[in-house]
């Protein structure tokens, strides 16, 4: 079982502070450091100090880190071209010596759009299934030959289909709860499947259906990894749980029902119900970016448990 962290920056983070949430977590032990792709605080918090932008801060992180993976959960196809995101994420596993994912979703947030004067289409999973293959297309292209689509929202002519990524292949991740779409853009494209925020009953059964959407695009359905991203808050007793579920706002009965909460022992034996509905792959979600005890803990106490 694959640990990583997952933060959102859009809450009300800097720079630095993710830098130091990112190196903890490679000193820690973890596997990964993700982020979300917002441009908008969400709740009644305050946001500062602004928003960060995803790949400006994978970029930064890409030359201060050295193991862990980074990456996106999910970046927003509304935020870019397919074209130029290809470029950046080629560019930014450059500079980390092949150690980029790319999560790539459709784009939800409505108001994050009409805050920053960002087009919010209609019609999206359509756009995402064509960036989708303008992406990996663009990246599969030979050296030397050029790469051309012609779809209903976007067209390339003769691309160059450069820079190439450090990694023969970025891993491509796609998540979600939709119940026919989903699952066949991640069992074309998909290298990981992240079910976001769901319970186990729910896990289990949108981690069949994907297992099936790859069996009819022609992959094995264990070609792709299958993981959640869960919130997490865990204390060594019941009083450092309240007051971490106190510092992000959240009632720690509601935490321990649809998230990894509680003692130790008591996230272990979740993890592992998750385990048996297929995941291989746990991305803890951290809101308090200030609290590296909590990391701390989750490492020592959790981690060695699982891996």
């Amino acid at each position: 079982m694959d640990l990583r962290i997952f933060t959102e920056p859009q809450q009300g983070a800097t720079y630095d502070t993710l830098l130091t949430v990112a190196k903890a977590t490679e000193d820690l032990g973890f596997d990964a450091f993700f982020r979300s792709d917002h441009y908008l605080r969400m709740g009644s918090v305050d946001g500062l100090p602004g928003p960060t932008d995803a790949w400006i801060t994978l970029a930064g992180l890409a030359r201060e880190t050295k193991r862990i993976r980074l990456g996106t959960l999910m970046t927003a196809g509304t935020f870019r071209l397919p074209g130029v995101l290809a470029i950046q994420v080629a560019q930014v596993d450059q500079m980390s010596g092949g150690r980029i994912e790319l999560g790539l979703g459709a784009g939800w947030f409505e108001e994050e759009h009409k805050a920053y004067g960002i087009p919010f289409p209609k019609e999206k999973i359509g756009r995402l299934e064509e960036q989708l293959e303008i992406v990996t297309g663009l990246w599969a292209t030979e050296v030397g030959k050029t790469f051309d689509f012609h779809g209903t929202y976007y067209d390339l002519t003769e691309s160059p289909a450069l820079p190439k990524p450090a990694q023969a292949r970025v891993p491509v991740l796609i998540g979600g709860h939709g119940a026919t779409r989903t699952p066949r853009l991640a069992g074309r494209y998909a290298d990981e499947f992240n079910m976001p925020f769901a319970s186990i009953e729910d896990t289990e059964r949108q981690f069949g259906r994907v297992r099936a959407a790859a069996e009819e695009a022609g992959r094995p359905a264990g070609a792709l990894t299958y993981s959640n991203a869960l919130v997490a808050c865990v204390g060594k007793d019941d009083a450092e749980v309240a007051r971490r579920a106190a510092a992000i706002g959240r009632e720690v009965d509601d935490l321990k029902a649809n998230g990894l909460a509680g003692s130790p022992a008591e996230v272990v034996e979740k993890i592992g119900r998750y385990a048996e509905a297929g995941a291989q792959r746990i991305y803890f979600q951290i809101l308090d970016l200030d609290d590296l005890d909590h990391l701390e803990l989750i490492s020592s106490r959790v981690q060695p448990q699982l891996t």
